[in-house]
């Protein structure tokens, strides 16, 4: 059963008006949608248990900064005893490492594509977008730091550069 977001009444999820007030329910079934595909994006190795509740504890904050491009140093030097920030660090340093290689990439597939037309200047921009990748990323690794969890990220996450 689904419920109505302007008037709270309850109805079948096959519903796309509210029988009470007629309001749309089509958006809560594409927000169901997407909410569903989010979590099926993250839906990756959990190997929290392999980590002490202290540890997690007391370096969220570490693991939090590992996401955020150069800062995944701050980790990488000040928390080399914590295998969670550790942990954090490799995927936070893959990501960084990813997005270098994709902007230097980028940025030599836009030169040329610009040299043969500059009519062909919008598909730069459109490679431009492919970076939304790294920031969704980086996203869901903070967000798995910053609730404890150490699962790895989708596509890079089972490269391991960090002991």
């Amino acid at each position: 059963m689904a419920n109505c977001k302007n008037c709270g009444n309850h109805f079948a999820d096959n519903v796309k008006f509210c029988p009470s007030c007629g309001a749309p329910a089509e958006v809560q079934a594409e927000q169901a949608d997407l909410s569903a595909k989010l979590t099926a994006l993250n839906d990756t190795a959990d190997t929290t248990g392999e980590f002490e509740p202290q540890d997690i504890a007391q370096n969220k904050v570490m693991a939090v900064l590992a996401y955020l491009g150069p800062l995944v140093l701050v980790p990488i030097l000040g928390a080399k005893e914590s295998k969670f920030a550790r942990y954090h660090a490799n995927q936070g340093l893959l990501l960084l490492i990813a997005c270098i290689a994709w902007s230097i990439a980028s940025s030599i597939l836009s030169s040329i594509i610009v040299a043969i037309s500059w009519r062909l200047a919008f598909v730069s921009s459109l490679l431009s977008l492919v970076s939304l990748v790294f920031l969704v990323l980086a996203i869901i690794g903070i967000v798995n730091a910053a609730n404890g969890k150490a699962k790895e990220l989708p596509v890079i996450g089972k490269i391991k550069l960090l002991k």
